[in-house]
This record gives C-alpha cells, sequence and structure tokens, in this order.
C-alpha cells in the first residue's frame, strides 16, 4: 500500500500549503518530503503542484489528484473500521464538523456516552461556519456534518433534520424573562449581542427584521457564543440561540432562554448529514446512530 502513503503525503502537503509546514507534521525532513513528492509527480508524468515563493498550491491536475487521494483514504479507513469491529477491537476514528452551538454541551455529553462504551475510539471535533462545514465534507477531513441553516449543496447527503426554533437568551433577572413567549420588535428594543454574519441564526434574524418595520442594530457582535451570553449576564442586553446551544443545566440557573414567535421567525433547520455517495467507518456510522436517537427524544425531527 505505498501508493497510500504517497497520497497521505501529498494530503498533508496540500493542506499544508507548504513542503516545510507539511514535512514537520509527518516527521520527515523538507528535502525528503520534496524527494517524495516529486517522485510521485515523475511517475504520473505531470507535475501536481504549483511551486510558489513561499510555499505551493495545487493546480488543475493535482486538484483532480486530490479528491482521488482523498476517497481512497477514506476509503481504507472504512475498511480499517470493519476489519478492527470484526475482530472485536472496536476501534477508530470519527473526524466531526459542527455549528459552534452543538459545542456547549450536547456533543461533549454524546462523545462521552460513545466512548463509555467504545474508549479505543478517538474523535476530532472542528467547529466551522456553515460553508466550511459542507467543504469538510468534500475533502474528507470530516466524516459527520452537524450544521444549522446550511447552505444547498448537491453532496450534501442529510441523514437527520432537527427542527430548532430561535430562541433569545438573556439574564434570569431580566424583564423580558418573565414572558413565556417573545416577539421580536420586543427583543429589538434592548441592547443586542448579535452573532456574527457567518451564522444561521443571524441569517434568520436579519431575513426576519427585513419582512418588519424594525432595525436590527447590534450594540456587540462576536463570532464566539460563549462569549454572547456571557456579555448578556454583564448588561440587559439579548442575544439569541438555538436550544441545542443553551445546556439545561444553565438555562433556568444564570440565563433564561424564550422562544421567539414562529409569526416573526420561523424555525430553522439543524442538519446532520455526510457526503453523498460514501459508506462511513463503523465507528462513524455507529455514532450517527446514537446522535439520531439522541435528537429524536430531545426535538422535534422531520
Amino acid at each position: 500500500m505505498r501508493h497510500l502513503t504517497s497520497f497521505r503525503l501529498i494530503d498533508a502537503v496540500a493542506r499544508a500549503g507548504s513542503i516545510r509546514k507539511a514535512a514537520e507534521r509527518t516527521n520527515l525532513t523538507p528535502s525528503a518530503l520534496n524527494r517524495r513528492v516529486q517522485a510521485f509527480e515523475e511517475e504520473l508524468g505531470v507535475t501536481i503542484f504549483e511551486r510558489l515563493p513561499r510555499g505551493v498550491k495545487l493546480n488543475t491536475a493535482g486538484e483532480i489528484v486530490i479528491q482521488h487521494a482523498r476517497a481512497q483514504l477514506a476509503d481504507m479507513d472504512r475498511v480499517r473500521s470493519q476489519i478492527a469491529d470484526l475482530s472485536g477491537m472496536r476501534r477508530g476514528h470519527v473526524a466531526i464538523a459542527c455549528s459552534q452551538a452543538l459545542t456547549t454541551a450536547f456533543l461533549p455529553e454524546q462523545i462521552a456516552a460513545y466512548r463509555a462504551d467504545y474508549p479505543a475510539v478517538t474523535f476530532d471535533v472542528q467547529v466551522r461556519d456553515r460553508l466550511a462545514t459542507e467543504e469538510a465534507l468534500l475533502d474528507f477531513s470530516a466524516d459527520v456534518a452537524l450544521v444549522f441553516e446550511p447552505t444547498a449543496s448537491p453532496d450534501f447527503h442529510t441523514l437527520m433534520s432537527v427542527r430548532q426554533q430561535l430562541h433569545a437568551v438573556m439574564a434570569i433577572d431580566h424583564p423580558l424573562a418573565e414572558r413565556a413567549v417573545l416577539r421580536l420588535r420586543e427583543c429589538v428594543r434592548w441592547p443586542l449581542a448579535l452573532p456574527a454574519p457567518m451564522f444561521g441564526g443571524r441569517k434568520m434574524l436579519e431575513e426576519a427584521v427585513a419582512r418588519t418595520s424594525s432595525d436590527l442594530r447590534p450594540t456587540l457582535e462576536s463570532n464566539s457564543f460563549v462569549f454572547l451570553k456571557e456579555h448578556v449576564l454583564a448588561e440587559p442586553a439579548i442575544t439569541f440561540q438555538i436550544p441545542i446551544g443553551v445546556p439545561e443545566a444553565e438555562a433556568g440557573t444564570r440565563l433564561a432562554s424564550r422562544p421567539i414567535d414562529e409569526r416573526d421567525v420561523p424555525a430553522g433547520v439543524l442538519l446532520m448529514g455526510q457526503r453523498r455517495g460514501r459508506t462511513l467507518p463503523v465507528a462513524a456510522a455507529r455514532f450517527v446512530d446514537q446522535l439520531a436517537r439522541a435528537f429524536a427524544a430531545r426535538f422535534d425531527c422531520v
């Protein structure tokens, strides 16, 4: 399987964008790694990297090669996972790309529960925005994606859709915390601490406000949901989050989480998906099944 070793080295160079950086990650000297890449190019009969003053970049031929290489590497990982499962080793690795809201409590709890049964399985969780999450599936850096209000991609195969109503989040002693359901016009009268425009919740808010005479003028913006929740504890401001991003242990103690009336902001959808046409390794497929059960037990799945 020498070709797989070459594929892994080429993939490392492509991801790093530099022979030197990739050499550090693969425990090779830059000269040795460069010779391996050149030997592959000579065997292929075409160069796959454009040599730049400050690194390397895949050329058109390289883009074709890297897609094949990553597919082959992912398929071999799946084969190894199946063999390990047959032998009772229950080993494997699960790579996840997800929206930030999933990292607060839901995913840590699910991974801990999974590893209690399969302690030899390792995980890699990368927080990405909507577009980058789907791209992670395409370049095989993620097995599974969990993304809220994703962009439309024909290569994204939906495994499960979970309905998520947008919530206003504020300090437990905020005047609006006394209400069971909030109208958007009530929320925008207060200082707004909003998630950055890259997030699905912000997109929903902007679309909702565009249909009204209200304004969406944030006093603060951030790409950190943790920071936003801490900020609304420091001043009587309001931020917005989907229910899965507000742990039950947190809501009702320091924070209040109240749904926005669906007449103002229709519910969004959290999707769990994989690359279309790919067969997941055993460990990842088993984890997907666990997530599906957990989603179904807690939320309205569509």
